[in-house]
């Protein structure tokens, strides 16, 4: 089966690189492929779009460029905050911390620099604004469910939303 813009279920084994680098900066070769149904924004749309037309136990190399990825980089989304709101954290530059946002999602900022009075942190996507080299093979490729296709989640979301956390109503 090829891969639809909608509802197709698709695994993949990935490894991606910043474009002109040697440097991995993620993949799951070796691991559990990663399986998502198309057309619900479960990955970068640069990626989903190239993986169209693809079929189980195809390979590509799929350039993805930034504004198709994680988008260019915010200059907004950089902000200087009181070092008291840090009270505990060893703070080193470069450091990933996770917070809350103002409506309960997880947020991810970067320190960029701090000094005995202040923290400036980096609320853009680590890969925001750099585009991404992608080698992909499609290890399945299936349509999905009336189950899956309504609910977004592979295999219907029923063991999924057994917790009830997952904001579906049942």
């Amino acid at each position: 089966m090829k891969i639809e813009n909608e509802n197709s279920v698709v695994a993949i084994e990935y490894e991606v690189k910043e474009a002109g680098s040697s440097e991995i900066v993620d993949t799951n070769k070796g691991a559990q492929p990663l399986e998502f149904i198309t057309g619900k924004g479960h990955i970068i749309p640069g990626l989903e779009n190239a993986l169209a037309g693809m079929s189980k136990g195809e390979s590509a190399d799929i350039m993805v460029k930034a504004a198709e990825a994680y988008g260019e980089v915010n200059p907004e989304a950089q902000q200087t905050l009181p070092i008291e709101q840090f009270e505990g954290v060893d703070l080193k530059e470069g450091m990933t911390l996770y917070g809350q946002g103002e409506d309960g999602q997880t947020v991810q900022v970067t320190v960029t620099s701090f000094n005995d009075k202040e923290v400036n942190v980096d609320f853009n996507h680590p890969l925001a604004g750099k585009d991404l080299m992608f080698s992909v093979t499609v290890v399945d490729a299936r349509e999905a469910t009336a189950d899956e296709a309504a609910s977004g989640q592979v295999g219907g979301g029923e063991e999924h939303c057994g917790s009830g956390n997952c904001g579906c109503s049942h």
